[in-house]
């Protein structure tokens, strides 16, 4: 075939693409009708994990699955946008990573609602002004963030799924690297890249901000200066990448929670995440923990935080393989009751990496 030739088969395809597309999309909105009449979420988590993972099987080359499922995020995007108007609420102004992550679990399509705090993410999905919200809540590199896990504690609203996403910070300027006296930069993307800023940068001086995208705002109006921000930051604020990958693991990934009102049922690949307390008695630990042993549930993260009500008291965040519909984590979770003073289930999702 030649070009001509080829070009036209490709202009046949696009034209069944559009029409199964616009197919596709009718089913989903009738789908969207029932789902009203029966009170239940438009969004479903466990549908669409299902839908990209199928996808992805059904593949056979040459495009790669990654951008199969960046194509499929942005179909589910739009006919979710027609199904509802959904607004997605997120921590920190546009184009910093947490925005990313938003888009890249939600799609393009969504309306999106930036933040100051983590606090105020809770409060726009509680209040219904938001019926989504994403916040961090761990890096593989400088750990949890303790205001996500405080917040979860008082608050009625469940885990309905997770981003994990690699966090891939550049040095951002408009001036050479040899003229950057000054460096803005948030400080846990400081802290990723703090052995890289040594080496290069050991004589500018440091400049927290509030954002990564707050950085790249200043560094743009201020000569001789530099930010430490994502690509989208550059782009959003006219400047130059210096060095792209500038952040110590080259592994460096954060962990976004999907905040919502109705956890998704199980998948079979699941996570689920919970708080307890404990009295404060000798073993007290070991006897709650040794309710996953002995249901064989594999324990995936235990973090301590201060109860905040009572001196030296801590409560426990734990994240565990399975469903709390799954008879296994059921089971574990009633013996748990016996050994603790205080259990909350902050929400059963995909478990998404």
């Amino acid at each position: 075939m030649n070009i001509s030739a080829h070009r036209k088969a490709i202009d046949k395809l696009d034209a069944q693409i559009v029409r199964l597309l616009n197919e596709r999309t009718r089913h989903v909105l009738a789908i969207g009708e029932l789902k009203r009449k029966a009170g239940e979420e438009i969004y479903s988590p466990h549908r669409e994990q299902a839908v990209l993972d199928r996808v992805s099987k059904l593949n056979t080359g040459p495009m790669k699955n990654e951008s199969l499922r960046a194509i499929y995020r942005e179909i589910m995007s739009a006919a979710l946008a027609l199904e509802k108007p959904l607004t997605i609420a997120y921590f920190g102004p546009e184009a910093t990573f947490t925005h990313q992550a938003a888009i890249q679990k939600f799609g393009s399509s969504l309306n999106y609602s930036p933040q100051k705090t983590i606090a105020d993410v809770f409060a726009e999905v509680s209040k219904g002004r938001a019926d989504y919200g994403v916040v961090p809540v761990e890096n593989s590199t400088e750990g949890v963030v303790t205001h996500t896990l405080d917040m979860l504690v008082d608050s009625d609203l469940k885990i309905v799924s997770q981003i994990v996403m690699r966090i891939q910070h550049c040095l951002l300027s408009n001036c050479k690297r040899s003229q950057i006296k000054k460096l803005f930069s948030h400080p846990q993307a400081l802290a990723q890249c703090r052995l890289w800023v040594q080496n290069n940068l050991p004589h500018a001086e440091i400049v927290e901000t509030s954002s990564t995208t707050r950085a790249a705002e200043l560094a743009a109006t201020e000569p001789n200066s530099a930010a430490i921000a994502s690509a989208l930051a550059a782009e959003k604020c006219n400047l130059r990448i210096l060095e792209a990958d500038i952040q110590d693991n080259v592994e460096n990934a954060t962990r976004f929670l999907v905040l919502g009102h109705q956890c998704s049922p199980p998948t079979g690949r699941d996570r689920t995440s919970l708080l307890f307390g404990i009295t404060d008695r000798v073993g007290a630990l070991h006897s709650a923990l040794a309710c996953f042993r002995r249901y064989n549930i594999n324990l995936t993260k235990i973090e301590s935080r201060p109860s905040k009500r009572k001196a030296w008291e801590y409560y426990f965040f734990v994240d565990c393989d399975g469903h709390i519909n799954d008879k296994r984590v059921a089971n574990a979770l009633r013996l748990l009751e016996r050994h603790c003073n205080f259990i909350k289930v902050l929400g059963s999702y995909p478990n998404t990496e």
